[in-house]
């Protein structure tokens, strides 16, 4: 083992904290235990349907926020500003689209993962085609990556393998989960969520404290002619790759598959006791999403400003290149301003809070890969499987995921940056999932055939131009920046729907009214909460505090 950069008190508190979620989740997950029925079997993977809105809301931000989060937000806002804080703001819009316009749908179909929904609206082929698609990114973007840089932090600071640590948590983890279902996880979610927004709110206040608050944040980032790191939204040909169209046509595309496609994050939906609670949970985690900002982004920035002040050393990430010139590797700025800037005791508190993240993420997608295996590939060619012998695959497939994940570690380290290359790689799977669930729900006349031969042209297309830009980074194609390259794919992936619809029809229109709106207006006619928890007032709520926040931070 390497030399630790915490003392001793701190170790003792993180190993305390991964060794509390464990006993949470194994109490949670074997409460009120009993034969696995068919009824079990639900509360084994949707928790019985009995989750209420705060725990929803809750589970939503725990599954997304990984630690990844934290460290690559810090990384992006030390090297871009605010700029990738868009990837939570928008957010906002797309969780309204998921509450509004998605969830009765789902609600109402009764399903269990969402391959089922994708064959009760098309057919057979789509919904194998989403179930394999879903177990590839719930190992690739939820685990694997999350994987990467929780183990990177660790062996920074405590001087740990990161292949090691990350399979001695991930295996903790994994024997909750497998053991507790969808229950254990949104408890263990809940309390993370808490513990991971204590500690960010920690070292971003340290950060401000240390500078000296906003003002000389200011007065620094224009001293050093980077005003614009203070900008959410950057001018057409800006440098970073992500100029404020890409950020209004791209992320929807992004952010409409994560949100409202993607059977691990629409897993805690399904489990929702009703619509209304489904629909105030997904609008509450709406809400918070707008946190992130300043509590994961904003500390890098304040990073930047403390490191041109001589107030962070940046010695330990920073090396020479084979020119001579002086390179800052800021994968690790996160680590750095734990070490220079907190205090022993609260270091070990921050600590807990990225290893949050990363349990609550890895522990998520875990029971979304048991639920899409057992219900999609196991009852689907054998209905007749006990419900006994489901949990039973369901846990299999869950520990092997889990495998396949640390196997990835070395190839997913070679990107700079982790979140950016978390985006990149979702930019090319999204569009014709997106497209087939948007287009079925609002166009009636979207054919079975039609989505089926979209989701196989658009993939392919995908993984075509992912090998084509980063084969021959420096042509035109190469350069095109990667939220664009959704939008266009998605884009053809429409006119592909469009055109194979009107030339082979729908041979069961009265399907696809049962679960596609006749019109725009429909969902907002829906009954909702009185008072305050209606949906549509939540909704507006929502839409006009994010409306001000772009207006602050244009």
């Amino acid at each position: 083992m390497a030399n630790s950069m915490i003392n001793f008190i701190d170790i003792v508190i993180s190993i305390a904290y991964i060794l509390l979620m464990f006993i949470i989740g194994m109490i949670a997950g074997l409460r009120k235990k009993q034969p696995v029925t068919s009824d079990t079997s639900s509360d084994y993977f949707l928790a019985g349907k009995s989750l209420r809105w705060p725990m929803i809301g809750l589970a939503l931000f725990a599954t997304n926020i990984s630690c990844i989060h934290l460290v690559s937000l810090a990384q992006s806002g030390f090297d871009s500003g605010l700029l990738n804080g868009n990837f939570e703001w928008m957010a906002a819009f797309t969780l309204i689209l998921l509450a509004v316009f998605f969830i009765p749908f789902y609600v109402k179909s009764g399903v269990s993962t969402l391959p089922v929904f994708m064959e009760r609206r098309y057919n057979r082929a789509c919904r194998d085609w989403l179930t394999g698609i879903s177990l590839v990114s719930a190992v690739v973007i939820h685990i694997a990556f999350s994987l990467l840089a929780g183990g990177i932090v660790i062996e920074t600071l405590f001087g740990i393998n990161m292949y090691i640590s990350v399979s001695v948590i991930a295996l903790l983890v994994t024997i909750y989960t497998i053991i507790g279902g969808l229950r254990a996880v949104v408890v263990t979610e809940s309390v993370q969520t808490v513990i991971l927004v204590v500690g960010a709110v920690i070292i971003t206040i340290a950060a401000w404290i240390k500078l000296g608050g906003w003002t000389p944040l200011v007065e620094t980032l224009q001293t050093a002619g980077a005003t614009d790191k203070l900008s959410m939204l950057r001018p057409a040909g800006d440098e970073s790759g992500m100029p404020w169209y890409a950020v209004f046509l791209g992320y929807p595309v992004l952010g409409i598959w994560y949100w409202c496609a993607d059977q691990t994050i629409v897993q805690r939906v399904l489990g929702a006791r009703d619509i209304h609670h489904a629909r105030a949970g997904a609008l509450f985690c709406g809400f918070i999403k707008i946190l992130p900002v300043f509590i994961f982004v904003m500390p890098g920035l304040f990073a930047y400003a403390l490191s041109y002040q001589g107030l962070l050393n940046l010695d330990a990430i920073t090396s020479l290149s084979e020119n001579g010139e002086t390179v800052v590797d800021s994968k690790g700025i996160y680590t750095l301003m734990i070490t220079q800037l907190l205090p022993s005791g609260l270091i070990g508190v921050v600590v807990a809070a990225l290893l949050s993240g990363l349990m609550s993420q890895i522990s998520g997608a875990l029971n979304s890969i048991a639920t899409l295996v057992s219900y999609d590939l196991i009852q689907r060619s054998k209905p007749n499987t006990p419900p006994k012998v489901l949990v039973h695959y369901g846990r299999l497939a869950a520990a092997i995921a889990m495998i396949f994940s640390i196997l990835l570690l070395p190839l997913l380290n070679l990107y700079e940056s982790l979140f950016v290359g978390l985006n990149d790689i979702i930019a090319h799977i999204a569009p014709p999932i997106t497209c087939v669930f948007v287009v079925g729900i609002f166009w009636r006349g979207a054919s079975a055939i039609s989505a089926q031969y979209t989701l196989w042209i658009g993939s392919l297309l995908g993984i075509v131009v992912y090998i084509v830009n980063k084969t021959f980074p420096d042509t035109v194609f190469g350069q095109v920046p990667f939220m664009m390259v959704a939008f266009y794919l998605f884009a053809v992936c429409v006119v592909i729907q469009w055109v194979i619809s009107i030339g082979f029809p729908e041979k069961d229109p009265i399907r696809n009214g049962e679960l596609s709106w006749s019109s725009i207006w429909d969902p907002l006619r829906q009954p909702g909460w009185k008072g305050l928890g209606d949906y549509r007032l939540l909704s507006g709520l929502l839409l006009a505090t994010m409306a001000v926040a772009y207006a602050l931070f244009r």
